[in-house]
């Protein structure tokens, strides 16, 4: 098979590469590299399965003929700075919901019927009730960032009833891994940096999150894409459990070796 990953240089974006290639597949990369970055494809240059294209997925020209002759598309690339985007909603509008708008259309153009789509569970709103249900309903987003979320998975229903695409969409949970750009560890790494002594921490502590592990990210979202044959497949992937804010932070103090640092709540 070959997949064509937009945004394939993000951190969720080349762990795919890295996946798909070693399963033997070929992988075109198409990105910006405004959020991605080549070193984390650096392993995969040498590899002849493997091809980099940068390209803006706003490009609608330059994206449709780099997408010629491939089977899938993965569709990652999206800003994924939502407070940025929460004082310039257009950002969302343009890099989100247009963006798509533009990957479908060039799917349409080189009759590419098959898409991998990343969206979130900020599509979901403030739930009131734990675990999440896919049936769960109506969704209303709170951040810019979940509507064109939302946005996205409409238009991809549509195209998928008038042009007999088939999707895979996955509302993720809270990622973590190697290569992430931001999160809890980046925010306390840049703190205990500036002041070794304290760490502070926003709130007191027990606010939670489910977290999932990149690799298991990858791994499921394979194994749906092989055995869910449906016209439009959507699947929340997260994990049972839920970790506190105080717990991540005792653990990034022992990891980090600063015994006498205090937390401040």
């Amino acid at each position: 098979m070959k997949f064509f990953i937009t945004g394939g240089a993000g951190f969720i974006g080349s762990h795919f590469v890295d996946y798909l290639l070693k399963k033997k597949h070929k992988v075109i990369v198409y990105d910006n590299l405004i959020l991605g970055s080549k070193k984390n494809l650096s392993k995969n240059f040498q590899n002849k399965n493997f091809k980099f294209i940068k390209g803006d997925i706003l490009n609608f020209q330059k994206l449709k003929s780099s997408m010629k002759n491939v089977n899938v598309v993965i569709h990652l690339a999206a800003n994924s700075d939502i407070i940025k985007s929460s004082n310039n909603p257009i950002i969302e509008i343009k890099n989100g919901t247009m963006g798509t708008s533009n990957v479908l259309e060039a799917m349409r153009f080189n009759n590419i019927k098959e898409i991998i789509f990343t969206s979130s569970n900020v599509v979901y709103g403030e739930v009131e009730k734990l675990p999440i249900k896919e049936n769960y309903g109506p969704l209303f987003p709170i951040s810019f960032y979940g509507a064109s979320k939302l946005a996205c998975e409409a238009l991809i229903s549509a195209y998928c009833h008038n042009y007999k695409f088939k999707s895979w969409i996955f509302r993720f949970a809270n990622v973590v891994g190697p290569r992430t750009t931001h999160g809890i560890i980046f925010d306390f790494f840049r703190k205990v940096k500036k002041n070794k002594n304290e760490l502070l921490v926003l709130g007191d502590g027990n606010q939670s999150k489910p977290y999932i592990h990149v690799d298991d990210i990858v791994r499921a979202a394979y194994y749906v894409y092989c055995n869910k044959k449906k016209e439009i497949n959507f699947f929340n992937l997260g994990t049972d459990g839920f970790t506190s804010v105080k717990k991540i932070a005792k653990e990034f103090l022992k990891f980090m070796n600063l015994d006498d640092t205090k937390i401040i709540y």
